[in-house]
């Protein structure tokens, strides 16, 4: 990833590496995928709306969800009631602004520390996040490693999704590689229906309906209540 470097006129310059011949890209080219649309500035927090995948700043989408259920972007819907549950925190994101804005890391742990110390609170520290994979070595009776796979336990439902055509017909688009997935039970038929349209290259005016068993599923219901409402069907 490249750093943002910043020169004797005081803009920000991109480059993928220190050697002056190389090709230098004004910050400006990237606000962007690095700044928030409703403050205007570099993403603090990144959040991102797992319905649309649009991110913001976590104060900044959070403060809007108290007057609308909505994204600021696009204006769809993110929850019917309780909109917060479908944001998640984009870590690699916000890494990557810290790299590409200098000093903007610094000064936002010292704003945070100022915040604290004016209310007379102690600092909290940062979390720190263990590596933990889904790949565990054990080792066999022959003193060599094996990697065993372990699902991890939030993704408890397991999906086979078959292409079942359309009235019309479809030819523009990429059969799924792998039809098994292993999702959360929080996950929504929305969420699924957003992975097939990427994983099939699908055209935004195509209609996609999921179906279980005899049941045209809603947008909106999460794939546990489908598990419990639909219970042996779903295995048909």
């Amino acid at each position: 990833m490249s750093v943002g470097r910043r020169s004797h006129d005081g803009n920000t310059n991109v480059s993928g590496s220190d050697t002056d011949d190389e090709t230098k890209l004004p910050l400006t080219q990237f606000y962007p995928y690095i700044r928030c649309t409703v403050c205007c500035g570099f993403f603090i927090d990144a959040t991102t709306i797992t319905e649309c995948l649009h991110t913001f700043c976590k104060s900044c989408i959070v403060k809007h969800f108290f007057s609308s259920n909505r994204c600021p972007t696009c204006s769809i819907v993110v929850h019917e009631t309780q909109p917060l549950y479908n944001i998640r925190p984009d870590r690699q994101l916000q890494d990557i602004v810290y790299k590409m804005v200098p000093f903007l890391e610094e000064l936002e742990r010292e704003k945070m520390c100022n915040f604290y110390k004016d209310r007379g609170l102690a600092v909290p520290k940062p979390v720190a996040v263990s590596p933990q994979g889904p790949i565990v070595l054990k080792k066999r009776k022959d003193g060599f490693p094996r990697a065993v796979f372990t699902i991890p336990p939030e993704l408890n439902i397991y999906l086979l999704l078959e292409f079942v055509g359309a009235e019309n017909g479809i030819s523009d688009f990429k059969p799924l590689e792998r039809p098994y997935i292993c999702v959360s039970g929080e996950a929504t038929i929305r969420h699924v229906e957003l992975f097939i349209r990427r994983k099939m290259e699908l055209s935004p005016k195509c209609q996609v309906d999921l179906v279980c068993g005899d049941h045209l599923l809603d947008h909106h219901q999460s794939l546990k209540d489908i598990k419990k409402f639909v219970g042996n069907e779903a295995l048909q």
